[in-house]
C-alpha cells in the first residue's frame, strides 16, 4: 500500500510551476498519428462546396479528395476517411448506388492510392443512407420498417466493392444485426484476408448528426428516425454487449459515436476488452465548437485541443475529427 505525504510535505502544484515540468508529467499525449480526417466527396462540378452547418467543412471534387490525402501525409495524419454526396437521381429505395464500383467513393479511393501509393490509410463507410431515397440505413420490407437481414446482405456486398477498389479499413456504421460477421466472411472469401474492420460497434441515436446528414444530402430525404437501430442514449451495458457481438465477428477495432458525450463507454470498453477503441468526435460536437468560438464563448484552438485530449485520457486509440487538419498543423509547430 502506498502511503502519500500530506501538505506542506507534498505540494502538487510543484510539478506545475514551469512548462518542462508540466511536459514532463504530462499522463496523456496527443499527436497527429492519433488523428483520422473525414472527408465528403462531392457530386457537383466545383472543386470544393463548403457545407454551410459545418464551418470550414467542405465537399471536396475527386481530384481535391487526392489533393487532401497527400496534404494529410505531409502533416503526418496517418488514415483518412471518406464519404460521399451521391447525386440525388442516383438515390432508389434500395440502395443499388452503393454496389456500382465507379461510385464516388471508389473513384475517391482510387485516385487518393494513385496519389499517396500506401503512405495513407483509406477508410470507407459501409451504410445505405448516402445512396437511398429515404435517407434510412437499410432497405424498408412492405411495412416500412427496417429490414434487417435484407440490409445485411447489401452491406456485404457494399463492403467488397469498396475493397476490391482499394479501401484498407471498412467501417460499417449502420447498426444492423450481424453485419459484422457477413462482412467479415465475405472479405475473407474474397481474398481480402488484410482489410481491416473498424465497427461502429456504439452508435447511438443522437441529435449530434445533423451537419453531417447535410454533408452527404440524406439529410432532407430521412423519413422517420433511426431509433430502431441504433441506440438509446441511455444505455451503457447495451453499448458493452454490441462492442462484444462485433469483437466476436471479427472486427479488429472498434468505434464509439458521438464521442465526447460517451466518454464513460470508451472507458468501459477499452477497460472490458482491450480491443482498440475509437472515436467520432461528430458533426454536431464540431460545428457548436466552431460555431461557440466565433461567438466569443471561447478560445477555439484551445476548445479543440481540450476536447481531443479528452478522447485520450478516456482511452481512445484513434479520434476521427473534422479538426484533423488544424489539429495537425498545431501539434506540429
Amino acid at each position: 500500500m502506498s502511503i502519500l505525504p500530506r501538505y506542506p510535505a507534498l505540494r502538487l502544484r510543484r510539478t506545475r510551476a514551469h512548462g518542462w515540468s508540466r511536459a514532463l508529467f504530462r499522463e496523456h499525449r496527443l499527436s497527429p498519428a492519433d488523428l483520422v480526417w473525414p472527408l465528403f466527396i462531392g457530386s457537383g462540378d466545383a472543386d470544393e462546396e463548403p457545407v454551410a452547418t459545418l464551418p470550414g467543412v467542405s465537399r471536396w471534387s475527386v481530384p481535391q479528395i487526392a489533393a487532401r490525402a497527400r496534404e494529410a501525409v505531409s502533416l503526418g495524419i496517418p488514415c483518412i476517411a471518406l464519404f460521399p454526396n451521391t447525386p440525388h437521381d442516383r438515390r432508389t429505395a434500395r440502395g443499388e448506388e452503393a454496389l456500382n464500383p465507379d461510385n464516388l467513393i471508389c473513384q475517391a479511393i482510387r485516385a487518393v492510392r494513385d496519389a499517396c501509393g500506401d503512405a495513407i490509410g483509406i477508410m470507407t463507410d459501409v451504410a445505405l443512407d448516402p445512396y437511398t431515397s429515404h435517407g434510412q440505413d437499410g432497405v424498408l420490407d412492405s411495412r416500412g420498417r427496417i429490414a434487417n437481414d435484407a440490409t445485411v446482405e447489401i452491406l456485404a456486398q457494399q463492403a467488397l466493392v469498396q475493397a476490391r477498389a482499394g479501401a484498407d479499413i471498412i467501417a460499417p456504421s449502420d447498426m444492423m444485426d450481424g453485419r459484422v460477421g457477413a462482412i467479415r466472411r465475405a472479405l475473407e472469401e474474397e481474398g481480402c484476408h488484410d482489410v481491416q474492420i473498424l465497427s461502429y460497434a456504439a452508435k447511438f441515436a443522437s441529435a449530434f448528426y445533423g451537419p453531417f446528414r447535410d454533408a452527404v444530402g440524406s439529410g432532407g430525404l430521412l423519413k422517420g428516425d433511426k431509433k430502431t437501430y441504433q441506440m438509446d442514449p441511455a444505455n451503457g451495458d447495451e453499448a458493452l454487449r454490441e462492442i462484444a457481438l462485433d469483437i466476436a465477428e471479427g472486427a479488429d477495432a472498434v468505434m464509439v459515436k458521438p464521442g465526447l458525450a460517451y466518454l464513460d463507454i470508451i472507458w468501459r470498453a477499452r477497460e472490458a476488452f482491450g480491443v482498440p477503441v475509437f472515436a467520432y468526435q461528430v458533426s454536431g460536437e464540431y460545428a457548436l465548437t466552431t460555431i461557440g468560438a466565433a461567438a466569443g464563448v471561447g478560445d477555439r484552438d484551445a476548445l479543440m485541443m481540450e476536447k481531443l485530449l479528452a478522447f485520450k485520457r478516456a482511452g481512445a486509440t484513434g479520434i476521427v475529427t473534422y479538426f484533423a487538419r488544424d489539429a495537425a498543423r498545431l501539434l506540429s509547430d
